[in-house]
């Protein structure tokens, strides 16, 4: 109510001051309609119909609303963006700088380096601004936005003016008249002599005209309305003028505007959307934005926290955690939905009339072409291709799903995918990237399902980089997952065929294991003797390593190396949920383990001891772990080869318990089966 009466006060100012103190034939024209007194009142009444309209109109959110009950208030969960200029822009980028640029940041996110700017500041400042960005990434909240804190008494825009958003969407026709536009919107709130009243307000300066959504005007009519707005602007150009448009349909339309891109959400502002959204009090009470925001810091759930940068996909995320107070294990549908959201859903509930590129190409085939692309480049380990490329895999595809030749134009298609989804995103000039991992990934696995291509993701099993598109085969496979499973579980045993040292690791962990008095599951206990047979393994190499590099001087050998074996040596139980080791293990020695390791964690030689005192100490840790689980250590004299390939072991084993959880359903029968052969070697 405060933030109305402060509209009020504003916009009522700003109208008598337009009214009745003009020196506008339009000013003019007013007063002489009405006394001094009915104008003021009539602009009182005015102000506060507009104010009223306005947010109703356009500072209500309701977005999907097959999740989304009832609106919000964009008020209340409006989180304040950031811009990019145009030196952000990487525009001379090679591919291969590209990809470096990308792996050296050690993150999942495409975002664009440089200096972020508060976008309410930068749109304080400019006169004619020009907002652009990605599909979903708020460029309309924003504009909404910066028109409610005009009509604020001390609100953010520091400027005597009325704002009036026009959807530019709505420019259909040939005739387009933008001073009938904003006429129109005065009438309806009851403004004295509308036409007039926007004359006078326009001669004297006093409008803020929020162009939205210059994407969104159809094809057949956006040069005429460009150059409408180009004439429009040059004809009232003491007034302020904001802009929004995709950043794939801009071409540099409007000479005087300065142009500033929006930035993807960083974990500030994802924070303090998630805070905003779940901030009524039975949330409070229950600290919902507390356990979401930590749910999502959690490793297994980067992909989905990369979402989070698109605030439309973040509204998406919000109300599936606002109904399920969780995140969806099966992650493939929730990675399913948000790809929809961006093909078709988004689009429909805006209510645009996009360009067909030709009759009969829907979002499913769409998605197939998608999915195709993404799996290729993600074979060739490839996150940047060239728009040459990818437009010769368009046609390619079109080639072989159509007939007609006049349909085969490949960058038409590119351009209708970045322009009406930005799931395709150009990163510098002729340099194109999915929007985020997370899609490719999720369309490589798509890719894998509908074709069929289990057998070709096995060759992967190791390469981490591909473990996220094993979880999303594993959910998108349905009740085939357990084919996927036992796919991974013949392959793992790979690993272990060429080493017999192995195999009698991994027999010795089924022996050590069966029959401990924890209640942890076999075959975690399993796991966990056979992960720390490879730790110990590991420590003894890594110390005899230390002797070595201890004999030739190399310091940085000895600081990694032992740094290494301290954590193995300070190690003093084994976290398998939550289970202590003699949960695990059945041998009664490992009651005093722990003592024995803190002991041998503090006597680790120092950097600059002899390579004696290093062999020394590496025997007897090594003798200490020997005989608390009851291995010789010819067992346990594993290559670093050996090492490695039980390492891979183990992690493909991990993986298959991932997929499991990822999987939409396995028979009960079928998982008992398969998992009583993990971790062992039938004699």
């Amino acid at each position: 109510m405060a933030l109305l009466e402060s509209a009020i006060g504003a916009v009522a100012g700003t109208v008598i001051e337009t009214a009745l103190k003009g020196t506008s034939e339009a000013a003019k024209q007013i007063r002489g309609a009405y006394t001094e007194v009915q104008a003021k009142q009539r602009a009182i009444i005015a102000a506060q119909e507009y104010a009223e309209r306005y947010d109703k109109r356009h500072c209500q959110v309701k977005i999907m609303p097959g999740l989304m009950k009832e609106p919000l208030p964009l008020e209340d969960i409006y989180t304040a963006v950031k811009t990019l200029d145009d030196k952000s822009i990487r525009h001379f980028s090679g591919l291969d700088d590209l990809e470096e640029t990308y792996r050296a940041k050690g993150r999942r996110s495409f975002d664009a380096e440089g200096e972020r700017l508060d976008g309410m500041v930068v749109a304080n400042a400019e006169q004619f601004l020009t907002v652009l960005g990605s599909p979903g990434i708020g460029k309309s909240t924003f504009l909404r936005k910066v028109g409610l804190e005009a009509l604020k008494q001390n609100g953010q825009i520091q400027r005597d003016c009325i704002p009036v958003l026009i959807e530019l969407k709505e420019l259909r026709n040939e005739t387009i008249n933008l001073k009938q536009k904003i006429s129109a919107e005065f009438a309806t709130c009851g403004f004295p002599e509308s036409v007039a009243f926007t004359d006078a307000s326009l001669a004297q300066g006093k409008l803020l005209l929020l162009l939205d959504g210059l994407d969104e005007v159809p094809t057949q009519n956006l040069n005429r309305v460009i150059k409408h707005i180009e004439n429009f602007v040059d004809a009232h150009h003491t007034n302020t003028f904001i802009a929004s448009c995709r950043t794939a349909a801009y071409r540099s339309f409007f000479q005087r505007f300065t142009d500033v891109t929006l930035a993807e959400f960083d974990d500030e502002q994802i924070e303090q959307f998630i805070r905003r959204w779940f901030s009524a009090q039975p949330d409070l009470d229950a600290s919902t934005a507390d356990k979401y925001w930590e749910l999502l810091q959690k490793d297994e759930n980067k992909a989905t926290k990369e979402l989070a940068q698109t605030p439309l996909l973040l509204t998406f995320l919000c109300l599936v955690y606002d109904r399920q107070q969780i995140l969806p294990t099966q992650r493939s549908i929730l990675y399913g939905k948000a790809l929809d959201i961006l093909l078709s859903d988004w689009a429909a509930q805006k209510r645009l009339e996009q360009d067909p590129i030709y009759e009969g190409f829907h979002a499913d085939l769409e998605k197939v072409l998608l999915a195709q692309i993404a799996y290729n480049s993600f074979e060739q380990d490839q996150l940047f291709f060239l728009k040459d490329d990818i437009i010769d895999r368009i046609s390619e595809f079109l080639a072989e799903t159509l007939e007609a030749s006049r349909y085969l134009n490949g960058a038409a298609v590119l351009q209708a995918i970045e322009k009406q989804q930005g799931i395709l995103v150009e990163r510098a000039t002729d340099i194109y990237s999915f929007s985020h991992l997370t899609l490719q990934e999720y369309l490589t696995a798509f890719h894998v399902k509908e074709l069929g291509l289990e057998g070709e993701l096995i060759k992967h099993l190791t390469d981490k980089r591909w473990r996220e598109v094993f979880l999303l085969t594993s959910g998108l496979t349905g009740s085939r997952a357990i084919n996927l499973l036992e796919s991974i579980e013949a392959a793992s045993r790979h690993y272990l065929a060429r080493h017999p040292k192995l195999i009698a690791l991994i027999r010795w962990a089924e022996r050590s294991t069966t029959n401990s008095e924890g209640e942890v599951n076999l075959t975690a206990r399993r796991a966990a003797a056979s992960a720390r047979a490879s730790a110990i393994a590991s420590a003894s190499a890594i110390a005899r390593a230390i002797a070595i590099a201890s004999d030739i001087a190399s310091a940085s050998a000895i600081n990694i190396a032992s740094a290494i074996a301290s954590d193995i040596a300070i190690a003093s139980d084994i976290d398998i949920d939550s289970a202590s080791l003699r949960d695990i293990f059945n041998t009664p020695k490992i009651t005093e383990l722990p003592d024995h390791l803190q002991r041998m964690a503090e006597t680790i030689p120092s950097k600059d001891s002899s390579s004696p005192d290093w062999r020394n100490w590496a025997n007897e840790l090594e003798a200490l772990w020997l005989n608390t689980l009851d291995l010789s250590k010819e067992e346990l004299t594993l290559t670093l080869k050996e090492v490695e390939a039980l390492r891979d072991y183990l992690y493909a084993t991990e993986l298959l318990f991932s997929c499991k959880d990822a999987a939409i359903h396995i028979r009960k029968q079928d998982w008992t089966n398969l998992e009583a052969r993990l971790l062992t070697w039938p004699e």
